[in-house]
């Protein structure tokens, strides 16, 4: 039997492994939450032009699913390490804010800039669920 490792000791390719796996693994739980969510849509809107509005698209759902998850992953990754870790506050809170504003700022931006550039576009359910399931997979990759 090989002993158990701590964070300390994990390699590079271990780390890069278990954030790749928790990346696939919340990809495709969310996927499946959000189908569920979204299956009586036929066409969902991917964005729409103008920053307000009143529909609900794939990219405005995406920012508060990635801000959440990405908050909850950290606090998560901090409950579980087993190595010698800091108390939550002031250490581990502020990192749970900072990866929700990181996270909020990369999709808030990127779906502006798609807007802008690829204007109003409608998407299948699938794609839909399939965009929002990849946005999970990356933010939970990041934060792990």
């Amino acid at each position: 039997m090989q002993p158990e490792s701590d964070a300390s000791t994990l390699s590079h390719k271990q780390i890069l492994r278990g954030a790749a796996i928790g990346g696939i693994t919340n990809g495709i739980i969310n996927g499946v939450i959000q189908y569920f969510m979204l299956r009586g849509d036929v066409s969902i809107p991917l964005t729409v032009n103008g920053i307000i509005n009143d529909e609900h698209t794939v990219l405005g759902t995406a920012v508060p699913l990635a801000v959440v998850l990405a908050m909850i992953l950290t606090v998560i990754a901090h409950l579980t390490l087993k190595a010698p870790k800091k108390p939550f506050i002031p250490q581990a809170l502020w990192l749970t804010i900072k990866h929700g504003l990181f996270i909020f700022g990369v999709i808030v931006s990127t779906a502006v800039i798609w807007q802008r550039v690829m204007g109003s576009m409608h998407v299948s359910l699938m794609t839909a669920v399939v965009v929002l399931g990849l946005i999970a997979g990356f933010v939970a990759a990041v934060i792990n």
